[in-house]
């Protein structure tokens, strides 16, 4: 039987393709913009006065490829220092007689308490190098205000570190080249600190501001970040104040933030020196600038030259040059004495979070939390007016607030429309998973996952227009001169923007700065509407032509609202594969539920605001049923495709655990294995068959009864293993760490307890390494009645509870010393008190090497040894 439409389908299906183009042409304008496709990036032959991203490369070919891996305990971390400080003794040679340039390298050492992962540990240190260095003209003194640029040299374990950070400091090294080559003298100090130790929880920065003689010069600070590979050079964080953010807005050459960016920050696992400088030390204004785009390669060892995206690095640069000028030719900077003295006489504006965006990285808006409190309420006072406008005077109160009802009654039906749109593609991602043997199989395609789930978040959105075909009228539309059609589409439309407004009013009321794309939304739909009503003097009601004058003055919020939800999206995709797993059986669904839940909130902000108008072509089954099909396919297709790729890899965490005893006894030794997303080990090995070879892996039944490795394993890691689970052990031979190491960590008491009257007593302990040589971390997981400690200052961290266990207190030691630690515990009983140790080591026998190499070229493994003790006092 052949299929036939009507020539209303036929209608709808042009109006379904014109969006598609239109929606198309929009997306391929945003993909160019978020890849950097518009930035020129100069080489290595231009003018000195100007940031060129070939001679920072440079630097990054060294620190990145020349060095290699910059990890704490490797030779290549002090290197990286010796390269940095050449290079800046370089540029101090050369400098003019009119500026003055100052040159440290400094070793700090320090402990404190934080909460990380929302978790409390406690974090000792030593030996950390950090190299500064100090801008200013001769004329200036030590107490002057100054602005502080940072970044880290360190990087993560096994990774090159290109993006992250080494992608940072190369551009700060040609900052400080150009600074200095330009002739530029800058009328306020600025500060260049690469500091040594970011990854080991900001422990760099924490020295420098405990201990450095110009950290309370500082009057505003740059943190330069990387959780990717380039792209948007995003603001992820401004503050404390509105100040920070507004010297952004009016002097960055390619604007890229937005002020929701804070409203998310705090949920993303991880944490940068901003919260060092801005947070907890020191109370600076500043911005926290990150690479997002690339989360693939993020702590890899895909983490290379080769991925960064052209023209980050030169974008970037420039934005770094106009906004440290624009800090230090700015009245407002204030050194910390300065800071404090005005807010002792309050004549320092209230912290605020402000409104603030870009467009399309063209040019910035921006303003104030009290402009917001206005602007923001206009849209809801306009929803709850316009009753009262569209109603003739001498109609009466009750048809005002019949007209209102039918507003509500629109709105209802827009808000079922968002939540079905976002619902929908959950109950698909859902059935998917039931019949797959994979989960994140959009993980590698990104846009598998948009096929998937667009058109189902589209057939959400037009449920309701399609089951009420018209609104369910209050009115006596006898007594009106409008037809029940008219009013429908009114109830429609205001339903819609009321929605919006709604929205708007609760991000203003909840404090959050991110009701901006909303408020934008009503602001061009209520445009849109008077372009439409314009239109309708010269064409028919229900024309194409009107639709298209609606469509028109929506183009520019649409773009914006593609913008921010296609980098949302894509970002959020990316970092699915490092966002931790859940334990079966529902931490399988959890990745594809959020991503399918986020499209389809995009997708609902991006086609909502043209349904009222739009949507008279669009809600037709036919147009449904094609919608679902393609749903379908795009299901059926995303199942051939494999998750993961070398240019997006899984990552698994493989560790060398030894069990340890006396500083000389192995008495235990596992292979034990981890993954951080919902593509468990048995996925894994399903599709490594030599690694299951290797490892000597029998049938499935063994596999997930036989070999559970416990969460107290991963010690050395805390509180990042909290994010693993499914864990795996497998048994190893201990015979060669025997032959490369004489003695391993040991603690004990190196003096006779001190009691107390009370009964309270103090320990006084020792903590060797042994003839470990790559030591990254200490983990020290202590249980007992403690009532203080030598670390953090004599305050002891809040405990944490794990698995049941009675509570206990982290501490993570880091830095290498001939010297042992040496610290004392408080008890306040004689109540024994037990500590477990563990020690992060880079380096790993041969057999494990050779394991690790097994594993295919689409998973990243991170590995490393272990070693495990245990003590009671």
């Amino acid at each position: 039987m052949a299929f036939k439409l009507s020539p209303g389908d036929v209608a709808g299906f042009k109006v379904l393709f014109s969006m598609a183009i239109m929606y198309g042409l929009m997306a391929l304008l945003v993909y160019s913009i978020v890849h950097m496709h518009f930035i020129t990036p100069l080489g290595i032959d231009a003018p000195l006065d100007r940031f060129s991203e070939g001679r920072a490369l440079q630097h990054l070919r060294v620190l990145s490829q020349d060095i290699g891996g910059r990890q704490e305990g490797t030779p290549g971390l002090k290197e990286a220092a010796q390269y940095i400080k050449g290079q800046l003794e370089v540029l101090k040679e050369r400098a003019g007689s009119n500026i003055r340039i100052e040159i440290e390298e400094t070793v700090v050492d320090g402990s404190f308490n934080m909460m990380f992962l929302g978790y409390s540990i406690s974090l000792g240190y030593r030996n950390h190098t950090n190299i500064v260095m100090r801008i200013s003209s001769v004329n200036s003194k030590d107490t002057d205000p100054s602005v502080l640029l940072n970044a880290h040299f360190d990087s993560p374990l096994g990774s090159p570190g290109a993006g992250d950070c080494g992608s940072c400091v190369a551009s700060m090294l040609e900052m400080a080249r150009l600074t200095v080559d330009s002739g530029w003298v800058p009328p306020h100090p600025i500060i260049f600190l690469f500091n040594g130790a970011e990854e080991l929880f900001l422990l760099g920065a924490h020295g420098f501001m405990k201990t450095h003689r110009w950290s309370n010069t500082i009057g505003a600070f740059i943190n330069i970040e990387a959780s990717g590979t380039g792209g948007l050079d995003l603001v992820c964080q401004s503050g404390p104040g509105s100040w920070p953010s507004l010297v952004y807005a009016q002097s960055a050459v390619y604007p890229m933030a937005h002020s929701a960016a804070q409203d998310v920050f705090p949920v993303i696992p991880g944490d940068t020196d901003y919260r060092i400088f801005a947070e907890d030390y020191g109370d600076i204004p500043g911005l926290d600038i990150i690479f997002l785009l690339g989360g693939y390669f993020y702590h890899t060892s895909y983490d290379t030259m080769e991925r960064l995206l052209p023209g980050s690095i030169q974008a970037r640069g420039e934005n770094l040059l106009s906004i440290t000028r624009a800090f230090a030719n700015s009245s407002k900077l204030r050194n910390a004495h300065e800071r404090e003295s005005l807010k002792a006489a309050a004549n320092e504006p209230k912290d605020e979070r402000v409104v603030f965006f870009d467009y399309l990285s063209w040019f910035m808006i921006f303003y104030s939390r009290k402009a917001a409190a206005v602007l923001h309420m206009i849209p809801i006072a306009i929803f709850f007016l316009m009753p009262f406008l569209l109603v003739s005077s001498n109609i009466g109160l009750s048809t005002w607030f019949s007209t209102f009802c039918d507003f509500w009654k629109g709105l209802l039906l827009h808000a079922l429309g968002v939540v079905l749109a976002i619902v929908v593609p959950i109950v698909f991602a859902i059935l998917r998973l039931m019949f797959s043997n994979h989960a994140m199989s959009w993980f590698a395609y990104p846009y598998l996952a948009f096929m998937m789930f667009i058109p189902c978040s589209l057939v959400g959105l037009l449920i309701p227009r399609v089951v009420w075909r018209s609104v369910p009228l209050t009115h006596d539309v006898s007594r009106l001169q409008t037809s029940k059609e008219g009013l429908s589409d009114d109830a429609r439309f205001w339903g819609a923007f009321g929605f919006y407004a709604l929205l708007t009013l609760a991000y203003l009321a909840a404090g959050l700065s991110g009701g901006f794309l909303t408020f934008c939304l009503s602001v061009f739909m209520l445009a849109s509407w008077i372009s439409f009503h314009l239109a309708m003097k010269l064409f028919d009601h229900q024309s194409l032509r009107s639709a298209m004058f609606y469509v028109l003055p929506l183009i520019p919020c649409l773009v914006y609202s593609i913008y921010f939800g296609g980098f949302l999206a894509q970002f959020l995709i990316e970092k699915m594969g490092m966002m931790g797993s859940v334990p079966p059986p529902y931490g399988y669904f959890i990745p594809d539920i959020i991503v399918a839940a986020v499209i389809g909130l995009v997708t609902s902000l991006s086609v909502g605001p043209l349904l009222p108008i739009c949507g008279h072509w669009l809600a037709r089954s036919s147009i449904l049923k094609f919608l679902l099909q393609l749903t379908v396919l795009a299901l059926s297709l995303s199942s051939q495709f494999f998750p993961y790729s070398i240019a997006a890899p899984k990552r698994v965490v493989f560790q060398h655990t030894f069990l340890t005893a006396d500083a000389s006894q192995v008495v235990g030794s596992s292979y034990d294995f981890s993954v951080v997303d919902s593509n468990s080990l048995s996925f894994l090995f399903k599709h490594a068959p030599e690694v299951a070879k290797e490892l000597n892996i029998g049938s499935e039944l063994s596999f997930k009864a036989m070999m559970d490795s416990p969460r107290q394993t991963w010690m050395a890691l805390l509180p990042v293993s909290f994010l693993f689970s499914g864990s795996l052990k497998f048994p190893a031979k201990s015979d060669d760490i025997l032959k490369r190491y004489s003695s391993f960590p040991h603690l004990s008491a190196y003096k006779p307890h001190t009691l107390y009257d009370g009964g309270s007593r103090r320990v006084h302990l020792e903590f060797y390494l042994g003839s470990l040589e790559k030591v990254w971390v200490a983990v020290l997981n202590i249980t007992g009645p403690l009532s203080s400690w030598s670390l953090a200052d004599n305050v002891l961290p809040a405990p944490e509870s794990r698995d049941g266990a009675p509570p206990s207190y982290i501490c993570r030691l880091s830095g290498a010393s001939h010297e042992n630690w040496t610290f004392w515990l408080e008890a306040r009983s004689s109540e024994e008190i037990r500590v477990e140790v563990a020690v992060l080591d880079q380096y790993m026998v041969d057999a494990a090497k050779k394991l690790k190499g097994l594993f295919p070229s689409w998973v990243d493994v991170t590995a490393y040894s272990s070693f495990l003790s245990s003590y009671v006092f």
